[in-house]
């Protein structure tokens, strides 16, 4: 009994390390996270949500797997090929034999190396195929989504999860998932070809899988734990940048470069001691599965070695010279796979961590969505009607109570009142932006709620104070890239709102570059593009939002002659803070803490001397003392 002490304080030392990592685990359970935008989801769900983007690919899989078994054929034959040479050399050394289990041992190896490259390439043209559709079913959700929806999501969380957390998850498909496999099935094929060997110091072997199997299931809630960590502060990070990047003329201005770089230091700092936190974890889980591969081989050499390199028996089985080359080569194959399968496990997690980010916005139900039964139109007269319309962003705060009017197609109304006062919501409200709360909107008689979305906003042409230019063109931020519109078309929308003079000067014309957000054109520049944009879609509806606003007079006088062409086409609605823009509007609405107060013509409204009457008179008198 005394010669097996050295195996059993082998043991006592792993057992010693297990209830150490156990306490620490019982500990990590009892301590709770708060809750965040992002859920935890069981392993089961995310594994059967990721195959579904792997099953189409079930062929090309299947064809990995076949070569995956061909190049594990050399993991499980080498030992026993090596252990046959030592059996020769030690016997009777014969060099022909001797050459043919060589030139067998190359010839597998290289059909192994094949094999490997073939994988590789299959799995990484596959990968990206699957990685490709996740990220356009991702998009495209974060497209459905509502406007409040997508005003309480940072953009650059969004942007960190369809960049870099479906990233994380191609790994699984090009990398984790078949190296696992592969991995597996060495380590049963070299456990089969052991117990066939020698039983006896497979049994000894196997006394170490307990201990793997308890670290790997410990170490499994810390790494998934340091893997959100790790995703969070990336996402705070992006977030920051993302905002303040696009700020950062206003951080110049105001000289608060130190400030932000201080704030940019400190997420910074926190991704980083997250990420300290993540190579602490598994530089202990690796460690420890190293230490049980080496603890295994030193019991086979004293199990080996005690006998004096000569035939030894354990538990009624010899051990012969041959035998323990072969099993410490298996050994090395048996916890290889393990040690490499720690490193797919550790990725794993990660990707885990990536997917419930991922799937946390896939689980967002847009609030504005079509209804069941909602049909298409093809085109309306842009007939308007609210009916007792009540409407709050947030719960209880009406922004909007009991709004009620109606304009007739092709009529131009126009909406004022103070800021904060409903005129941009209920604009917005039409659209179907928002769901209003009470009431209804018609459009033509019909409840717009009952309107495909996409149908219903075709219908409509807007612009708003704060113009966007996207990256590329003129011409593409003008057509915004459909089919149809000749550069004829295009030019007589130009001239219609005279953007051709700008435009006729620059060196590409149409194809001259837009940089982000149209940072190289002025405010005005970038409102006569949103206006030919509008106009050349020929909307029924045409919204008007401070449209306005950033045109010098001379410009503005010029749209308004163009606008009043457009009256005549379709239904106009204007939000306008220049009373001057809307004298001939066919109906003026006087809104005032989301009620309507007054309404009528822009004369009518003055001759009744009210809350119109007093906005229209201070800024007339305004103008006439900035005038002198």
């Amino acid at each position: 009994m005394r010669e097996y002490f050295p195996i059993l304080f082998v043991g006592a030392v792993a057992g010693v390390f297990s209830l150490i990592f156990l306490l620490a685990w019982l500990r990590e359970l009892r301590t709770k996270t708060a809750p965040d935008f992002d859920r935890n989801i069981p392993d089961g769900e995310i594994v059967r949500r990721l195959l579904k983007y792997a099953l189409p690919y079930k062929k090309e899989f299947a064809l990995v797997l076949a070569v995956m078994l061909a190049s594990i054929a050399y993991e499980l034959a080498s030992p026993l090929i090596m252990g046959r040479v030592e059996e020769l050399i030690k016997d009777r050394f014969e060099p022909s034999v001797l050459l043919r289990w060589v030139a067998l041992y190359a010839c597998m190896l290289l059909v192994s190396m094949a094999c490997t490259y073939l994988q590789s390439i299959l799995l990484q043209k596959t990968g990206q195929k699957i990685l490709s559709a996740l990220r356009q079913d991702l998009f495209t959700h974060i497209e459905s989504l509502s406007h409040d929806q997508l005003n309480k999501i940072p953009v650059g969380k969004l942007v960190t999860r369809v960049a870099n957390d479906t990233n994380a998850i191609s790994m699984v498909f090009t990398n984790v998932l078949v190296n696992m496999a592969r991995n597996a099935f060495i380590v049963l094929g070299v456990l089969g070809a052991m117990l066939l060997l020698n039983y006896a110091l497979t049994l000894m072997i196997l006394c170490f899988v307990p201990f793997l199997v308890l670290f790997t299931v410990i170490f499994r809630k810390f790494t998934r734990k340091v893997h959100r960590v790790v995703k969070d502060r990336t996402t705070d990070l992006n977030t920051f940048l993302s905002e303040n990047l696009s700020g950062i003329k206003i951080t110049q201005i105001f000289n608060q470069e130190e400030r932000k770089l201080g704030d940019f230091l400190s997420k910074s700092d926190a991704l980083k001691k997250a990420k300290q936190n993540q190579i602490f974890v598994f530089g202990i889980f690796r460690p420890m599965v190293y230490m049980l591969y080496v603890s295994s081989i030193l019991c086979l050499f004293y199990l080996g070695g005690k006998g004096y390199i000569q035939d030894t028996v354990f538990l009624g089985q010899v051990m012969t010279s041959g035998t323990i080359v072969s099993f410490y080569m298996y050994i090395s194959k048996f916890f290889n796979p393990i040690q490499t399968l720690a490193e797919q496990f550790n990725m794993l997690q990660s990707a885990f961590a990536s997917a419930e980010k991922i799937f946390s916005v896939f689980d967002l139900e847009p609030e504005v969505a079509d209804a069941p039964d909602a049909v298409e139109l093809d085109h309306i007269r842009g007939e308007i009607e609210f009916e007792d319309v009540w409407f709050a962003y947030e719960p209880g705060e009406w922004v909007l109570k009991g709004v009620s009017f109606h304009v007739d197609a092709r009529q131009t109304a126009a909406f004022v009142g103070a800021t904060g006062s409903g005129k941009t919501t209920i604009l917005s409200l039409l659209c179907r932006n928002y769901d209003i709360q009470k009431g209804r909107i018609l459009i033509d008689g019909q409840d717009i709620r009952t309107i495909k979305l996409s149908s219903l906003r075709r219908q409509f042409g807007q612009m708003l104070q704060d113009v966007f230019l996207f990256s590329g063109t003129i011409r593409s931020n003008i057509v915004l890239r459909e089919e149809g519109f000749t550069d004829e078309e295009i030019w007589s929308a130009c001239q219609y709102v005279n953007a051709d003079a700008f435009i006729g000067r620059l060196d590409q014309g149409l194809d001259e570059e837009v940089r982000e957000r149209g940072g190289n054109f002025s405010a005005g520049q970038r409102q006569l593009l949103s206006f030919v944009r509008t106009i050349l879609h020929k909307p029924a509806v045409m919204i008007l939002d401070e449209a306005t606003a950033n045109i010098d007079t001379e410009t503005e006088l010029l749209i308004q002659a163009s606008l009043e062409k457009l009256r005549s086409i379709g239904t106009m609605l204007i939000v306008a803070h220049r009373l001057s823009t809307i004298q001939h509007a066919d109906q003026i609405i006087v809104l005032s803490h989301g009620e309507i107060v007054e309404r009528g013509s822009h004369q009518e409204l003055l001759a009744k001397k009210g809350r119109y009457y007093q906005l229209y008179t201070l800024q007339f008198n305004k103008e006439k003392l900035l005038g002198a």
